[in-house]
């Protein structure tokens, strides 16, 4: 499964980078909106730190005005992944843009009918959000379920990016499904490292090694 961020936070991002985990990064207008930062900026600075795919979003609803923003996005770097929404104009631009050879992430999928809309559409990724799915009464893991199979009864390209993952069940739920990646906030990412015997084994390693009064350096 692959990694990506689902942040603007530049320090946040270059210290995953370090760590060889991440394999891209997502944005949207309110990730964006929270840095404080010109949007263009802000791509352009993150595509320089990850080589993998960056999503940067359109904010316009027609499917006109969708594609003269995402030429301006695309123009940022080679690795900018426009990003579109679940509509049908968002659809039309995501036809537009795939054939074209940019990769396209479609957002705000809340159904496996819409994920397969947009495989039909050529997107590269589809981005089936779980968390507001749970928050709204729904299971969101179905929802991946559900998209896994489709997907893999026709042989669909489109990667299954799992979003709105909320914490580290999510993740190994989505991976146990077989979704291709998912995004979610460093503090999630950071808390898959986290287990209670790991912390232990690790004090009583140091609490050893102390008593032997030796020192590698």
């Amino acid at each position: 499964m692959k990694f990506f961020a689902d942040t603007a936070d530049i320090d946040a991002i270059r210290d995953l980078e370090a760590t060889g985990l991440l394999d891209g990064v997502t944005t949207n207008p309110s990730i964006i909106h929270k840095s404080g930062r010109k949007f263009t900026e802000v791509i352009a600075e993150i595509c320089k730190i990850v080589d993998g795919p960056v999503s940067a979003e359109v904010v316009a609803l027609d499917h006109a005005t969708m594609m003269k923003e995402a030429e301006v996005l695309r123009k940022i770097a080679d690795n900018v992944c426009i990003k579109v929404p679940l509509t049908i104009d968002g659809l039309k631009t995501c036809k537009a843009l795939s054939s074209e050879g940019t990769q396209v992430n479609v957002t705000l999928c809340f159904s496996a009918n819409q994920a397969l809309l947009a495989a039909k559409a050529g997107a590269t990724f589809i981005s089936p959000f779980v968390g507001r799915h749970d928050d709204n009464g729904f299971d969101g893991m179905q929802l991946i379920d559900d998209i896994r199979l489709i997907y893999d009864n026709y042989q669909f390209d489109t990667e299954i990016l799992v979003a709105s993952v909320r914490h580290p069940v999510h993740v190994l739920e989505a991976a146990k499904i077989g979704a291709d990646v998912m995004t979610a906030p460093p503090s999630v990412i950071h808390s898959l490292f986290n287990h209670v015997l790991t912390d232990k084994g690790l004090a009583a390693f140091a609490a050893d090694w102390e008593k032997t009064g030796q020192s590698i350096l």
